[in-house]
Formats: C-alpha cells, structure tokens, sequence
C-alpha cells in the first residue's frame, strides 16, 4: 500500500489569507469552505491538491497570529466554530481532500490557563508546566540564551521572583516537555483533533520541545564559521534545540497516531544540517512520516545549489522514508519574489513548479504560488507581524497577503479592507484572470498536478541524478512502468540536453515548443522539460 501522503500534493493555507466569508478582513474557516472546488473538485478544472495544511485556528491572544495558543481544543471566533470545522474536514474528504491542523507543541500563550495557574505562585500543580529558573546572583537571566524573536529567552515574573523561558516572545511561554504530565496532557490534545477525523498534524518547532536538562549556556560559533540564520544571537544553539529525548516523545506520537489508521505527522525541523533532520525520520517507520527539508528556501537560482540539496538529503534518509520539499511559506519570502527577473520571472516560476511536483518526495505548495503571488510591500503602519514590528524590513507579513481571487474590489478576498495590503498587481494576477488563460501560470500548475496523479514514475519511482551541462539539473524518475527524465535549465541563454535515451515530450514550461521527441533537447533560457523515455510501458 502506497500512503496518501506519499503520492499527494499538499497546500498550505494562511487561514487569515485565504477567503473572508463574513466581512470583517480577516479569513475563515467558512472562506475556505467556499473556495474547496477550486482546490480539488475531481477534476482538471480545479487545482487538484491532496491535502490541506491550516495554520493556527485555536483561540488566541494573536500576539503571534495564533502561534501563541490559549485553547488547544477549540476554534477561535475569527475563524468560526468547532461545527464549521467539522463541516469542513466533511466536505473537504468529500472531495478526497485531507485536512492537517498546525499542531504548536512547544508553548503556548501567556493566556493559557495552564499558564496562569503556573505563574500563579512557585507551589502550584502545574508550576513544573512550564521552564521557570531562580535569577542568578546579579539578578540576571539563568543562562545566555536567546529568542528566536530577538532579546533573551528569559522574562523575569516579579510575582514569584522567577524567569520563565520562552524561545519566541515573552507571551509564548515554552512547556516543560521533560514533565510527563505535559506529555500527557498532548497527546490529549492530539487525541481530540483525531477524533473530529482531522488526516494529521504539521508539528510546529518540533526540534525546540526538550531543553539541556541542566539549562547549560549555548556556546559561540568560531568567527569564520559564524552564521546569521543557523546561529542567530551569535550562538550554537547546542543545548536550547534537538535534545536527543525529542525522538522520544515523537515514538510516543506515532505509536498514537497509528491507532488510528491513515494519519501522519510532517514536522517543522528548522536545521540545516541535513543529517540532524534525517534522524527525525527514525528508522523511517517509527518517527515522523515527514519532516520539512527548508533549504530550498534559502537556496538561490542554481542548478548546482539544487541537485546538491536534493542529493545530500537522498543519501541521508532511511531507506523507506520520503523527503519534502518546500520553495515557500508564511515564514520565509515567496519564491516568485526571491527569484525573479526582468523578463524571465514567470518562466523561472514555470520551472520551479516543475522541479517541486516532479522531484521525489511530498511536495507543499503555499497558497497563491500558482498564480505567481509575490511579497507585497507592507506600510510601516500596516505592519503586523511582531518580528516586522521588532526588526524592520524583516517581518513575514509580505508572504502572508491575501489571496488574490478576482480584479474586483478587495481581489474578491473580502468586500471590506482586508488586514494586510493588497499586491498593486492584483488585477492582473489572480485566480480568475488565468483560470481560463491556456497559457497561464495556473493552467500549467493545474496540467502539471494531474498529470502528476497518473505518472507512476513520479508518484512511485526512483530518484537518480542525470550528466548535464553547466546551468542545467537534470534527473531520472525511474518506474517499472515508466521513465520520465526531467531537464531544468536555470540558466539565462539556451542550453542543449543529452538525454540517456531518445523519447517523446511529456510536458514543458514552454507552451510553444515545438520539438516533441528525439535524443537531444534544445532547451531555451528557464525551460524545463520532462521527456518520456522510450521503453516506458505507458504513454
């Protein structure tokens, strides 16, 4: 048996992003109910995903954008109630569409009530709930380390004289994930959102939930090794991430969530180091069924810097385990943006699309990246996100625009001012204006999808890397049945392809070529092809 979340096309929703259903700016659970047939209505005419990712949809504070949870068990009245969820994870299986919540294990809001009763004083039941340590002797913090959010990861509570940490911000108190009672309490929580029929879980910070038991200080980097992203606050994050009792409480998961059938666990694992992340996998059957691979995120418009990625992580993995790939998402600047180019951008987002959906391994694509959204520029007055708001011009609200639906008012998101900006572009980059465009980005997302749903190779094969010229990454998906190679041309100037054997076009980038068959391929600049190679038992 083949698992679901092997073969399918996942899609991230900005829940507050997608589709206001009720007027207010902000959008809903009801929004996408609405919007379910345009993402898979059993057809070619819609987008045709597998599975729906939701960001945060519990009660909130929103200090965090529901990243700092009050309620693990219920639905924040912005985003409606538990019976619209239900309705939704309804008609989206309906539809053969699977739901995944955003699961956010390592804290939660200040507002929780295991919170207040924690802060409370140093004697009460759940005081041990959360991380709290005694000043050092000069009053300071216990040791040196820092919020992935700026500034110490300690916020002194006057009321009992005690430093709470806290690896975001100060209202997104860390849980103590060495008490059992907390672990408990989880899988609780786990338990609820399985029974309502929710098909799995993103795992928020998965790396962050177990600490050094004795809080040591995070040493610094060597100079000449030293790292704005992988060692932010000028420290290796040694003993604040990826404690090996993590893997733990992640067998305990899976062991849960096997009791209940088809279900699965993607993790948010924020290394680089690409053998750290392989663990995560265990032994590819007793840990995360996947785990987010980021690097493509921060990678830059290279071939070379591709099919290194690709390759280091298939030579990591267990046997029998799946990568992810990802080129966007709400944390991280849109990949439309990141590599575009005066008069190559759309055909570099054609060749994107191609690489994400033919690789192998679980693709998750971020909403509106099918119809090529980019960042939009946020007003400092507009600013929301609380790291714009601490660090300008660093913030993550330009990624989290909203859907850009129609040309009409408020691109058909909402009829009232949205929370965030519009693109300027809107009325001409949206869902509506290419649905019917034969030549549209969307169009070539929708035709690339569902042919992926028929292509053994894609859906079941190998992976091997291809000789190619300098420029070009070219790999073979391998399947009893079928051979696709697959040629990507990232560079600026034509290029020509030598392929390990002659065979009959599949699919291009380029909606006008007109070379379908052969040995060698003349690939114009950003072109990708994808060529049945002769000796496929299909077609």
């Amino acid at each position: 048996m083949t698992h679901w979340w092997r073969r399918g096309v996942f899609y991230e929703i900005y829940v507050r992003s997608f589709q206001d259903s009720n007027a207010d700016g902000v959008g809903d659970l009801e929004g996408i109910i609405q919007r379910l047939d345009y993402l898979n209505d059993g057809t070619p005419s819609s987008l045709g995903v597998d599975a729906l990712w939701l960001t945060p949809i519990y009660p909130s504070p929103m200090r965090d954008f529901g990243y700092d949870v009050a309620d693990y068990c219920s639905v924040h009245p912005l985003f409606g109630d538990l019976r619209t969820f239900d309705r939704l994870v309804e008609e989206a299986h309906r539809r053969g569409i699977r739901v995944v919540l955003d699961f956010v294990p390592n804290h939660t809001s200040s507002d929780h009530p295991w919170f207040r009763e924690s802060r409370s004083s140093r004697t009460n039941p759940r005081r041990d709930w959360y991380i709290w340590r005694d000043p050092k002797p000069d009053g300071t913090p216990p040791n040196n380390w820092v919020s992935s959010f700026g500034g110490p990861a300690w916020t002194l509570d006057p009321s009992t004289g005690q430093y709470y940490l806290h690896s975001f911000l100060p209202e997104q108190p860390d849980l103590n994930w060495r008490n059992p009672r907390v672990i408990e309490a989880m899988e609780d929580v786990l338990r609820f959102w399985l029974d309502r029929g929710v098909d799995g879980f993103r795992v928020d910070v998965i790396h962050k939930l177990v600490k050094d038991r004795a809080l040591r200080d995070n040493p610094k980097p060597p100079p000449e090794e030293e790292h704005p992203v992988y060692h932010f606050g000028g420290q290796v994050h040694l003993y604040d991430e990826d404690q090996p009792e993590v893997h733990d409480i992640i067998r305990r998961w899976r062991k849960l969530l096997d009791h209940y059938g088809e279900r699965m666990l993607v993790g948010e694992v924020y290394l680089f180091d690409a053998e750290r992340l392989a663990r995560y996998y265990g032994n590819g059957a007793d840990e995360l069924h996947l785990a987010f691979n980021f690097r493509f995120l921060w990678s830059p418009w290279d071939a070379t810097a591709f099919r290194r990625e690709v390759e280091t992580i298939e030579a990591l993995l267990p046997r029998s385990a799946q990568p992810t790939y990802v080129l966007s998402s709400h944390d991280a600047p849109r990949h439309r943006t990141r590599f575009d180019h005066p008069s190559l951008g759309d055909a570099r987002a054609r060749v994107a699309a191609l690489m994400l959906l033919t690789l192998r391994g679980t693709p998750f694509l971020y909403y509106g990246e099918e119809i090529g959204m980019r960042d939009v520029p946020i007003p400092p007055e507009r600013i929301c996100d609380p790291v714009g708001q601490r660090f300008p011009g660093l913030g993550r609200d330009p990624e989290r625009t909203p859907m850009q639906w129609s040309a009409g008012p408020y691109a058909g998101f909402s009829t009232v001012e949205p929370w965030l900006p519009l693109a300027e572009e809107y009325d001409q980059c949206n869902v509506e204006t290419q649905l019917h465009d034969p030549c549209s980005l969307l169009t070539f997302y929708r035709q690339l999808i569902w042919k992926r749903k028929r292509s053994l190779a894609l859906l079941e094969g190998g992976y091997r890397t291809l000789p190619s010229p300098d420029g070009v990454f070219a790999y073979l998906r391998e399947h009893p049945e079928q051979n696709l190679a697959v040629a990507l041309n990232f560079g600026n100037e034509p290029v020509t392809v030598t392929l390990p054997r002659a065979g009959k076009l599949w699919l291009s980038t380029n909606v006008g070529r007109l070379e379908t068959e052969g040995l060698h391929w003349n690939l114009a600049a950003s072109e990708g092809i994808v060529v049945e190679l002769e000796g496929s038992r299909t077609a």
